[in-house]
């Protein structure tokens, strides 16, 4: 394919492009969605619903630990290849999770996934960057809304129908005839040009910055939950992280060719972009793992059932992702939709607090459909702003932060709010136990933990024990969606402050006006033309 003078494609060679990208953008977002709605079943029958957020958290730090890594190596040796290594890494994770025969085996193959999983969206997005300028990517995110859209409502139903039918195990073995298509749609399609530059890579800041959201989301994940939040091991765990991400930066800032250009902090729409994204990102990934929990555990619906509930979401986030995609094309402006995703997305929070175990399906399918308004308004967003903010010789590394900071903030957050969901669901389950009628069940179910690890469990209990503990799991959710509230306000805070710059157009590639104390869009540099 033949770029542009500026470095961009027609449409029609958009469209082709897109092809390849959106087989490999439907690999990943079918994946966050299908294991999300079984995962009360897979724990269940693998050792514990208490290890839930381990198994979403797994993937999580590898896939925000490897996002960064992908970036930086696809804007040196060009997007195909690294995308194409990505989507082999996560069809052999898939495969692996599928033969896991416990949960711990489930929670290694999970992070094989991860690192696989971290380069596709990441990688996709920065070739989107390449080719499209940033004034028209809006007329492009029906594109991408019909992925996640299409990815959303069969995730959920296809994650319940193999739980409830032929095992669990399909679910990710389904990733396995998807991803091969991928290989060979994007063989035929990515064919967009790039010329070798001479480089280097920086493996010691590779290998800081690993460690160092290792040791962070480990403290977050397992230490403080697990340990205690000021145990030595926790504070150890804690203090390496930070320390290393001290050190991360004083290699950056001597390397030749570093992960992540120090220089673009600089950027104050860059550095703001990502401090909402890692934010929103905390609250947003928080709220959608733990509502199949509800709805399996406090509703009583079947792994299927729940998943086709969820349809409201999809349908928000779908409706105002195309609308703000449409908005931004024609105006070229974009800093009111983050202040309204984050708005609408604490709404949306209060409402799921309010949910128990008299809740009517209309009011949860309100809610969740609220939840997916504001999600849509932030998601692709807040890509276009940090894309049009940086040179085009950065594209890679710059749209793999949105990513990281968004993943790290998710895994933070499904791993603070299942330590908070734990703790306050022993503290109902006490309070409740001190109600349950006396008989041999009761001393069982007094346990907390015990009580905590089997969906089918709580669902066969007789129905007066089984209302209180379904109402202390509905309170200790209330606490849970609560607590994220507060998260959100910040970063709707946070989003005031993103400066507004018009969103580049083919003819401004080179004259547009310049992002504030930052890099501006340019043309590409001879060497990188694509």
């Amino acid at each position: 394919m033949t770029p542009d003078t500026d470095g961009y494609l027609s449409h029609r060679q958009i469209l082709v492009v897109m092809g390849g990208l959106m087989v490999g953008m439907f690999l990943s977002a079918l994946d966050q969605s299908i294991v999300g709605t079984a995962l009360p079943r897979i724990t269940s029958e693998l050792g514990g619903l208490d290890k839930l957020s381990w198994v979403v958290t797994a993937y999580l730090l590898t896939a925000t630990a490897s996002t960064p890594l992908w970036g930086k190596i696809s804007d040196l040796y060009g997007r195909r290849l690294l995308f194409q290594i990505a989507i082999v890494t996560f069809l052999v994770g898939s495969l692996l999770a599928g033969f896991s025969q416990n949960i711990e085996q489930l929670i290694a193959f999970r992070a094989v996934q991860g690192l696989g999983g971290g380069g596709l969206m990441a990688l996709a997005m920065a070739t989107i960057g390449d080719v499209i300028p940033p004034r028209e990517r809006g007329r492009y995110q029906g594109y991408f809304a019909a992925v996640f859209g299409t990815s959303s409502v069969l995730g959920p139903v296809l994650g319940g129908w193999f739980a409830d039918g032929p095992g669990w195990q399909w679910i990710f073995f389904i990733n396995i005839p998807i991803g091969l298509v991928a290989l060979v749609v994007t063989s035929a399609a990515l064919k967009i040009p790039h010329v070798r530059r001479d480089h280097k890579i920086d493996y010691l800041g590779a290998a800081v910055v690993v460690a160092s959201v290792t040791s962070i989301l480990l403290y977050t994940a397992w230490a403080g939950p697990e340990l205690g939040w000021t145990t030595g091991t926790s504070l150890t765990l804690l203090g390496a992280g930070l320390v290393l991400a001290v050190v991360f930066v004083l290699v950056e800032l001597r390397a030749t060719e570093p992960i992540i250009p120090m220089g673009l902090f600089r950027n104050s729409i860059f550095t703001i972009a990502n401090v909402f994204g890692f934010t929103i990102g905390t609250a947003m990934f928080g709220a959608m793992i733990f509502i199949p929990v509800y709805l399996q555990v406090v509703d009583g619906m079947s792994p299927t059932r729940s998943g086709l509930a969820m349809l409201p979401m999809v349908i928000g986030i779908f409706t105002t992702s195309i609308g703000a995609g449409q908005l931004m094309s024609r105006n070229g402006r974009y800093r009111i939709y983050p202040i309204l995703g984050a708005t609408v997305t604490a709404g949306a929070l209060v409402l799921l607090s309010t949910f128990d175990t008299g809740t009517p399906y209309w009011f949860a399918g309100m809610s969740m459909f609220v939840l997916g308004l504001g999600l849509g308004l932030t998601m692709q967003v807040l890509v276009v702003i940090v894309q049009n903010s940086v040179d085009r010789k950065d594209m890679g590394v710059a749209t793999a932060s949105v990513a990281f900071f968004r993943q790290m903030g998710g895994a933070f957050g499904t791993a603070l709010f299942g330590a908070i969901l734990s703790s306050r669901l022993a503290v109902h389950l006490a309070e409740a136990m001190r109600e349950a009628p006396a008989g041999p069940d009761a001393p069982e179910i007094g346990n907390p933990e015990a009580m905590a690890n089997n969906v089918q469990e709580i669902q066969a209990l007789p129905d007066p024990l089984r209302e209180l503990v379904t109402g202390a799991f509905s309170s200790a959710l209330h606490d849970m969606f609560l607590s994220a509230v507060p998260l959100v306000l910040v970063a709707l805070a946070v989003a005031f402050f993103i400066k507004e710059v018009p969103l580049g157009t083919r003819q401004s590639a080179e004259a547009g006006p310049p992002a504030p104390a930052g890099p501006t869009l340019a043309a590409p540099e001879p060497e990188r033309s694509r």
